[in-house]
């Protein structure tokens, strides 16, 4: 009986939890898988958008190259995020906590204006082009906006911090007493942090890459603005067929495709985590 009681309890408290998610997530989520498979006529089902979004090789294209933007920035804040995660999980709380409201600070800016400093800066007479000039390595001022690599370091900038949040509520967890113990068996400084570190901020990892490239293969706005209207990538794409061209249809096409993009992703990343060995 007591047993009883304490699931009724359980389930009286996630109630309202379950509610909300029914309501806001898995309603509009199952409307927008139908009406991604539903006909144009709207008498029945079919999945003729989809085979004509892996036909096309300009959607396909597209794809490819979200995918791969999506991947570089997330090696990208993963390489840039653990080094400094893990100095930040050995400071004082006190310092920690302001130098991580530092490294959110790029969360709390509005992205348009935050991205359009990145034009001044990109520009074809920005900061980076001038210094290229002045360094002697370019001869004519170089063209960054409007590439692949422009989106890449917007967005790098713009998802770094949620790399770095996931990996330091991972690595705070780990004692310097397992270091100290791997250290004291004769693993040196990479040993251990690739077989000890790395395994036991396995979470982190998983977490962090799942954020970053959820968020650079769905933001919008930096692809948009640095990458110009001719360089698409999947949210610019969902833009025009949604309020462009208003092909309703193929727009939710392409927001599964994100959707299922992501989740097989995380699925991924959890599978080929690494474990302690």
């Amino acid at each position: 009986m007591r047993q009883i009681g304490q699931r009724r309890t359980l389930l009286v408290l996630l109630t309202p939890g379950l509610i909300f998610i029914a309501i806001f997530f898995l309603a509009p989520l199952f409307f927008v898988l139908f009406e991604s498979v539903r006909t144009e006529e709207g008498t029945g089902l079919s999945l003729v958008g989809y085979g004509d979004f892996f036909a096309s090789r300009t959607t396909m294209r597209i794809y490819w190259r979200t995918l791969r933007i999506g991947f570089i920035v997330t090696a990208l804040a993963t390489a840039l995020g653990y080094p400094a995660s893990y100095l930040l999980s050995r400071m004082p709380v006190g310092r920690r906590t302001f130098l991580v409201s530092l490294v959110i600070l790029p969360l709390m800016t509005n992205p348009v204006a935050r991205t359009y400093a990145w034009l001044i800066i990109l520009g074809r007479f920005g900061l980076v082009s001038k210094t290229l000039l002045w360094l002697g390595i370019s001869e004519e001022p170089t063209r960054f906006l409007f590439t692949e690599t422009a989106i890449i370091i917007g967005l790098t900038q713009l998802f770094l911090p949620l790399m770095v949040l996931s990996l330091v509520s991972a690595l705070e967890n780990i004692s310097d007493e397992v270091v100290e113990a791997a250290r004291s068996l004769g693993a040196g400084g990479f040993t251990t942090f690739m077989r000890v570190i790395v395994p036991l901020s396995a979470d982190g990892l998983v977490l962090g890459g799942t954020l970053v490239f959820t968020g650079a293969i769905t933001a919008y706005v930096t692809p948009a603005i640095l990458g110009g209207p001719r360089l698409l990538v999947l949210s610019t794409l969902l833009q025009q067929r949604s309020l462009v061209a208003m092909d309703w249809n193929g727009a939710t096409v392409v927001a599964v495709v994100m959707l299922v993009t992501a989740l097989l992703v995380n699925m991924i990343l959890r599978r080929f985590r690494p474990e302690m060995v």
